[in-house]
């Protein structure tokens, strides 16, 4: 599976922070928007990925991340000239895809707690997957409703009355036919190519699961002013509390297998003196004393 991550956009909910700099790559509590995105699809043991943003934005993205090698990964980057929708990121990273089944998560969510994640990429076989997060706002939201079983009947974009509170946060993972879902889709009347179109096609073929992210899970939407503060409050209270970090690429590429222990310490040397290299020398040293012990 290849993962996608939309960093596009014109960013004009966060202005004139976005004036500086690119929405996904502002800072949330300690790290750039865009760690905690990278970080969920590392963990569900994706390599090989494609950022998508601006011709503007693009080299930055490749001056922070490269071509992906020192975490162990393949970095593709691709343009998005103007935005036209989340399904158009099919159509440009087509060549990226090729035949493969694919997942997309949006550069401006943050994702934090539980296994729900784990499990759908391992399960995943074909037809569509995604997630639905318990708000108490859905009709900002596509709403998902669901039947007396658990079983999904309905997805509607931003309803004035929405049929439940289960609402599709920004990761979604497609087989390969996704490519022909988009390429034969007709935009919205905002000109979009919607993200809502391609998973109410996968629900009418039937083939479409959608997974209640369970409570305790985290979701965050740092596309705002307010949320992305929101946010870097709700990262430093668990990082302080819990003496983690969230949205660590380097560790969870360590921990994925991408990166073995000599490459994870080679990579943390190479950092300045600072908080975040204190934290990956302390995983190093962890890992020293568990292989000192075996």
């Amino acid at each position: 599976m290849k993962g996608i991550i939309l960093a596009g956009g014109a960013g004009s909910r966060l202005y004139p922070l976005t004036l500086v700099t690119s929405k996904q790559l502002q800072s949330v509590y300690d790290k750039p928007m865009v760690y905690y995105p990278l970080t969920t699809l590392i963990e569900a043991g994706i390599k090989e990925l494609c950022l998508i943003s601006t011709p503007h934005d693009l080299p930055r993205y490749k001056q922070l991340l490269g071509d992906g090698s020192r975490l162990g990964l393949t970095i593709n980057y691709r343009e998005q000239a103007k935005p036209a929708g989340i399904a158009q990121a099919f159509l440009i990273a087509e060549s990226f895809i090729g035949s493969d089944s694919v997942a997309l998560i949006l550069g401006d969510n943050i994702f934090y707690g539980g296994d729900a994640f784990g499990e759908a990429f391992t399960e995943f076989k074909s037809g569509a997957t995604i997630f639905g997060y318990h708000v108490q706002d859905p009709e900002r939201y596509g709403v998902v409703e669901f039947d007396v079983n658990g079983q999904a009947i309905s997805i509607e974009e931003k309803p004035k009355q929405p049929k439940s509170h289960y609402v599709v946060p920004g990761l979604y993972i497609y087989d390969n036919e996704v490519l022909n879902i988009v390429k034969n889709q007709k935009p919205s009347a905002r000109g979009e190519l919607e993200i809502t179109d391609v998973n109410i096609t996968y629900l009418k073929r039937g083939t479409l699961r959608v997974s209640r992210l369970t409570r305790g899970f985290a979701w965050l939407d740092a596309g705002t002013s307010s949320s992305l503060h929101l946010a870097s409050a709700y990262v430093q209270t668990i990082e302080k509390r819990a003496g983690i970090k969230i949205g660590c690429p380097e560790e969870a590429a360590f921990r994925a297998g991408f990166l073995n222990l000599e490459q994870f310490t080679e990579l943390t040397a190479l950092m300045p003196n600072c908080e975040y290299r204190e934290y990956l020398s302390l995983i190093i040293a962890e890992a020293n004393r568990l292989n000192n012990e075996k």
